[in-house]
């Protein structure tokens, strides 16, 4: 494939082409306005898109079921050894490399496969927004995941199992809740059975790609693309809030039972550090959505308002539970002051009573 890409990209200007075929984008929104541009593209051309688009998914492939568990296994290795040699440690930062790189190139494509109407042109400092984005949160996930296992050894292929099928299963339940009809146009070729095995592959993928890092292609097996063409601000909230809360509960199971292994290491320094860098890709993250997406002129809302509506739901929410709290200490005081007043006035009567006794026997 590499080699009939390159020699298709030679060739490309060099021979007449008989048949062009053309297509029709529209530009990004100017002033309230967008025009339709057409464009004659050649056979060259598009044979060299559909090999970019297929070395794209690949590298997405090879980084999340290849570099992924490569790294986290030289990492952990390099902890249980307190040992990093020169070999591995090159071997690790070009799997870190490889991850995200592959992560850029998923960013990408979704933004390509939910925009494909329009001319997109993605800029340098997408590209350096993303891959800060990606290389914090990747490193650090990575990171608390070895350091947990390298403690609690057993409880962290739980943690990992449950993350896996969880999302494995999420876009399948999302599938069955929808009552679309099973998909049929994947290949013409493939029978029910074989694209059954497809859709497994593809959600085996996302799951992969989701145990490190958000996925931006978000996987919806009803729609034709099987993407999800919405941007889906909510979901993309929910899941950082849970996977940071995930992040600094492990994190906090290994200070807890940390051995002497970690004696020379500042173990609460470097809880802080791992949490602050995985806040550093949240951070690039926002960035990314708010300045520099080569979209964001078509989002109808932005990312700053989905987190502060997420963060006044939750403030509702604690808000209602303090008074019901409230409500609860007011009404146990109150009963508590009635007990107290009918226990005084029965204690009165019987003085009364013992009283009036008394002086009658007197």
């Amino acid at each position: 494939r590499c080699v009939e890409a390159l020699y298709i990209y030679f060739r490309a200007e060099r021979v007449e082409e008989p048949y062009v075929s053309i297509t029709k984008k529209r530009q990004m929104p100017k002033d309230g306005h967008s025009e339709e541009i057409e464009k004659e593209v050649g056979q060259a051309e598009g044979k060299l898109r559909t090999h970019r688009s297929a070395f794209s998914r690949a590298s997405v492939i090879q980084a999340f079921l290849g570099s992924a568990p490569q790294l986290t296994l030289q990492l952990y290795i390099s902890v249980l050894q307190q040992e990093v040699t020169v070999a591995r440690s090159i071997f690790m930062v070009l799997s870190l490399l490889s991850i995200v790189y592959g992560a850029l190139r998923c960013n990408i494509l979704a933004i390509k496969i939910k925009y494909d109407d329009y001319d997109i042109r993605v800029k340098p400092a997408a590209y350096l927004c993303i891959f800060m984005w990606r290389s914090f949160e990747i490193a650090t996930r990575v990171t608390v995941l070895v350091l947990f296992g390298s403690v609690v050894r057993i409880w962290v292929f739980l943690i990992v199992l449950l993350n896996f099928l969880g999302f494995f299963f999420y876009p399948w339940v999302l599938f069955w809740l929808s009552k679309s009809p099973f998909p049929e146009n994947i290949e013409k070729e493939l029978s029910r059975v074989g694209t059954t095995i497809v859709l497994c592959l593809l959600t085996f993928l996302y799951a992969g790609i989701n145990m490190f890092c958000w996925s931006a292609a978000q996987v919806e097996l009803s729609d034709p693309d099987l993407i999800s063409k919405s941007q889906n601000w909510y979901q993309m909230t929910v899941y950082y809030i849970v996977r940071l809360m995930e992040n600094a509960f492990l994190l906090l199971m290994w200070y807890i039972y940390r051995t002497d292994f970690y004696l020379y290491v500042c173990a609460p320094m470097l809880f802080l550090q791992l949490l602050i860098g995985y806040c550093m890709g949240i951070f690039f993250m926002l960035v990314f959505y708010q300045f520099c997406h080569p979209c964001k002129k078509l989002f109808s809302s932005s990312i700053t308002e989905a987190l502060l509506s997420c963060f006044k739901i939750l403030y509702f929410i604690c808000q209602h539970h303090k008074s019901t709290l409230l409500k609860g200490k007011v009404a146990m005081k109150s009963e508590n002051t009635d007990e107290a007043r009918g226990s005084s006035k029965t204690i009165d009567s019987q003085n009364r009573s013992v009283h009036q006794s008394v002086s009658s026997n007197a």
